[in-house]
This record gives structure tokens, sequence and C-alpha cells, in this order.
């Protein structure tokens, strides 16, 4: 959520970061917004000086009362309830323009780094660079999903019975191999400074509201039926929801921590559940880290909390590379996004595995989320990003250390979570 002074000072440049983010319907909120905050501020500085009016009269009549001037109290306690039936026409009216001015502010996207570039959707988004070479070797590498059910790690059809489309058993050397994925980066972003945090893997309503748009919420968040809560979609959520209404001392910044949780989500609107594999699925793991800094030292960390990533997968024999998300693909809290995605030898092109984000103040603002300053308070700015998800990230390893004798060679950061195993046949 943007600062309402910036629609009141500068209406153009809200509209224009509108237009390049391709939701020119979004445009004319811009202009109610304004009107409404304007008629708001007239309303309550209307109401305002009705009660310094109230509170004058009702000491006068308080002094008339002690003077033993009665007749003349009573008359001016008219005037008292004349003022509060006012107020409470006027209270009424300042409660839903408020509540109408914070439905629209949350609608209307941050304004995005001038490094953007600028495209309508994720085919326009800009490849900024490789790590390790993508080597396609001279034999086959059978589908994922094969390559685990033959080494009996993987059963679709008992999920299926149990759960549905969109689920999985991972089982033996796969499901550990999992966990070793999982415990690496865990310890890799611990030895990086990180705290380590199991967050609560259920969140009520307006922290969700705090944290991401609604169409992301509609799209992506399972909720609790009979209770004001909801599954979470990834482990951010409840970290940044942590810090809601607090103000933090300027001598703890930055707070850095890396969380593991549970990930749900109903991928409405995604390209299709997948039937056979893991890579879009209902449930799965996740190491996070998120960062609440200084302004001024938000891009600092963006650089290197995506860097982060980048070294693990590569630790992982994967190589990767990273996209700069385009306007149009950037969800409306973000002020600047990058992709991580990782190679696939057998579908010769890379696949998304991570996406690391500054958000500027916009969740700091939903959810009073401050430091306290030599020069007073002000909003954090909050990031986050996906250090390792466990099934695209095992798609990604199984491909890359997948041998031609259908064996998978394990890493050797990994071998020290796998009892020391070299190899998986």
């Amino acid at each position: 959520m943007i600062d309402i002074k910036l629609i009141r000072e500068n209406r153009d440049l809200v509209k224009e970061n509108i237009k390049k983010k391709f939701q020119d319907e979004k445009l004319e909120l811009v202009d109610e917004v304004y009107n409404l905050d304007k008629e708001y501020r007239e309303l309550k500085t209307k109401a305002d000086d009705n009660r310094k009016r109230r509170n004058e009269i009702s000491d006068k009549i308080g002094s008339l009362m002690r003077e033993g001037k009665k007749e003349e109290g009573l008359k001016l306690k008219d005037e008292v309830v004349k003022i509060n039936e006012e107020l409470k026409d006027m209270e009424v009216l300042e409660l839903e323009k408020e509540k109408r001015i914070k439905e629209i502010m949350y609608q209307i996207p941050n304004i995005i780094d001038s490094s953007v570039p600028i495209g309508k959707d994720d085919t326009e988004n800009v490849e900024i660079e490789k790590f390790g070479d993508p080597v396609v070797p001279s034999y086959e590498i059978p589908y994922h999903a094969d390559i685990m059910n033959k080494l009996n790690g993987l059963d679709k059809d008992a999920s299926g019975r149990t759960s549905g489309n969109g689920f999985y058993y991972l089982m033996g050397d796969i499901a550990r191999l999992s966990s070793a994925m999982l415990s690496y980066a865990r310890d890799y972003m611990i030895d990086k400074g990180f705290i380590y945090c199991i967050p609560p893997f259920m969140i009520k309503s307006d922290v969700v509201s705090g944290v991401m748009s609604f169409s992301e919420m509609y799209n992506m968040m399972y909720k609790i039926e009979g209770e004001d809560l909801y599954l979470i979609g990834t482990s951010e959520h409840s970290m940044i929801g942590k810090f809601k209404d607090q103000i933090i001392k300027e001598e703890s910044l930055p707070i850095t921590m890396t969380s593991y949780s549970p990930c749900f989500r109903k991928e409405v609107g995604a390209h299709g559940i997948e039937e056979r594999g893991i890579y879009r699925v209902h449930q799965f793991e996740k190491q996070e880290m998120i960062v609440l800094c200084k302004p001024e030292e938000s891009m600092d960390w963006y650089n290197k909390m995506w860097q982060f990533t980048v070294e693990i997968f590569r630790n992982m024999n994967i190589p990767v590379r990273t996209l700069e998300c385009c306007s149009g693909d950037l969800a409306d809290l973000k002020v600047k996004s990058c992709d991580i995605e990782a190679w696939s030898p057998r579908q010769q092109k890379y696949f998304e595995v991570g996406s690391c984000s500054t958000l500027g103040d916009a969740q700091a603002r939903r959810l009073g989320i401050r430091a306290k300053g030599v020069n007073g308070n002000y909003y954090l700015h909050t990031l986050n990003n996906t250090v390792l998800a466990n099934t695209r990230a095992l798609i990604a390893l199984i491909e890359n250390n997948y041998n031609e004798d259908g064996s998978i060679t394990i890493p050797e950061k990994l071998r020290p979570y796998m009892g020391g195993k070299e190899m998986i046949k």
C-alpha cells in the first residue's frame, strides 16, 4: 500500500505507474480516492471542531451549575444534544469514507523501481545472468516422476486416493533427499547469520490482507471453514506478520530470519495441477528468508538474498539463471523482483525454482511495522526470497545428477544429511 500523501501530491506519478503495470482499469481509482480523501479530511476537521465546541460548552455548563445558574446551564445542554446528533451522523460518514479509502488504497499497486523492465506478462521477463553451464547429456533423461517411481520414491496413486490430484507421497531415499536439501538450505542460511524459525502454519485474515493483494489471496489461500484462519502459502506470510503493530528499535536492524514450513496453495488460475509429477502441487515444503531493514538498505539486501539461492543450487550441481520480472509480472505490493530458474536437461530449458522480492514499505504500512529512529518513527522495508522449495528443487537435482544407469549422484554438500550415502540406486 502506498502512502496516501503520494496521491495528494502527485496523482500523475501514481497513474503513470499503473499504466506501466498495464492495469488501466485502476486509473479511475486514483481520482476517486483523491476526492474521497479530500472529503474525509474536510469532514474530520468539521467533526473535530464540533467536538472542541462541545467540550467548551460542557465546561461552561459545569461553571454555570457551580455558580447556581441552573437555567442558563440547561439551555446550553440543548446545544450539546444538538451537536451530539450532528456528530453521530458525521462519525458514521467518516467511517464509511475511511473504509472505502482503505479498500481503494489496497487495490492501487506499489510504485515499481525505475530499473524494472516494462512488459505485459512473464513472457517479457529479462534474463540477467547464467550461473553454471547448462549440460544436455548424450543419454536420455526420463520424466522426473518416472525416475522417482523406478527408485520407489514417489506414489501418486495412493495420494490420489487419500487426498486427490495435486498431492504426493515421497518415500525412501527420495524422501530423505528432499529432507536433506531442506536441512542443507537451513544450515546454509544459519551460517549466513539468519535466525532460524518455525512459524505458525495458519494466520488470521488481517495478516493475510497485510502481506498480499486480494487477487493473490483468492488464487492461493485455503481458508479454514468457520474460523478466521488461513493456511499459509509461504512462511513469508506468518514471518512478516510476526512484527504486526510493532515498533522496532533501530539498533536491532536489520532483522534477518530464515524459516521452514509446509506451504498450501490452491493454484487457481495456474496452468493446471500436474497429474503425474510434482512440479505444480497443492502442498510442498520450503525454506524461506525474510529481511526487515531501513529503507536505504533494502536494495543491497535484495541483491544479497537472490545470490544466496544461486549459491545453494550451484552447490547441488544445478545450473541456474536469474530473470528480472517485468512490470506486468510484478504482484501489486512488489517494488522489484527476480526469479531464479534451474536448468532442465530433459526439457532443455530453464524453469522457476524461486523468487526474490523487495516490497518497499507496502507490507509494513499495511501491518503497522515501524522502527523508532532518531528523527521519529518510520515504516520498515520488507524483503523475501525462496531459499529452496522441495518439490521443484528435487526435480532440478534429480535431472542434473541423473546417470545413464538410472542412478542419482548425491551432491557432496548433501551427503552428511544422507548418512554419507553417495548414490541412490
